[in-house]
Order: structure tokens, then C-alpha cells, then sequence
């Protein structure tokens, strides 16, 4: 079974960034689209962004601009930049394939507050 271990999150001014990491235990990594997903409290997840893997990004509205995702192959690793950050990003970040073919991880609390 495929396991997801994202890692990176905290506490955060408004204003400031974080760095998001996710490894993946999959063999077939570097062949998969891979997604960041959110979920703040009361709200169902969502997807906040995509990579292929010829490394083409796309984003939701809300974060253009802000987030970056990339990812290392090598290192079985998804990562999410996170810049400018805002209250209303405050949520458990996970990631997944686009599909959502992964059972979920434990996600990593980014929580943007003064």
C-alpha cells in the first residue's frame, strides 16, 4: 500500500510562506500527476493545485500567484510553496494523485494567523 507522509506545516503570520513536503512510497511516482489538496475546518477538501509528470503546473484561482508546486522524482517528493499567505489558507494540506488514487495521509496543519 501506497503511504503519504506530508510534512511542513505551522503556525504563520499573514504574509509570510511556508514550504510543504510530501513523500510518496509509490515505484510509479515519477509516472503520476500529482495534486495538493486542502480541507479548513467545516469545509470539504479541495484541490488547491496539480503537476504532470512533464512537470506542467496548474492552480486553483484562489492561489495563483502565490503557491508553487514542484516536484523531485528522485526523491519521490511533491512540494508546495507557499508565499503571501492568507487566513482564509488556513487548513490541513494533503497530497494525492490528481485522481485521488492514494489512500489519504495524515495531512500537515498550515494555520495562517497574528
Amino acid at each position: 500500500q501506497v503511504q503519504l507522509v506530508e510534512s511542513g506545516g505551522g503556525l504563520v503570520q499573514p504574509g509570510g510562506s511556508l514550504r510543504l513536503s510530501c513523500t510518496v512510497s509509490d515505484s510509479l511516482f515519477n509516472r503520476r500527476a500529482m495534486a495538493w489538496y486542502r480541507q479548513a475546518p467545516g469545509k470539504q477538501r479541495e484541490l488547491v493545485g496539480t503537476i504532470n509528470r512533464f512537470l506542467s503546473t496548474n492552480y486553483v484561482d484562489s492561489v495563483k500567484g502565490r503557491f508553487t508546486i514542484s516536484r523531485d522524482n528522485a526523491k519521490n517528493t511533491v512540494y508546495l510553496q507557499m508565499n503571501s499567505l492568507k487566513p482564509e489558507d488556513t487548513a490541513v494540506y494533503y497530497c494525492n494523485t490528481d485522481l485521488r488514487l492514494y489512500s489519504w495521509g495524515q495531512g500537515t496543519q498550515v494555520t495562517v494567523s497574528t
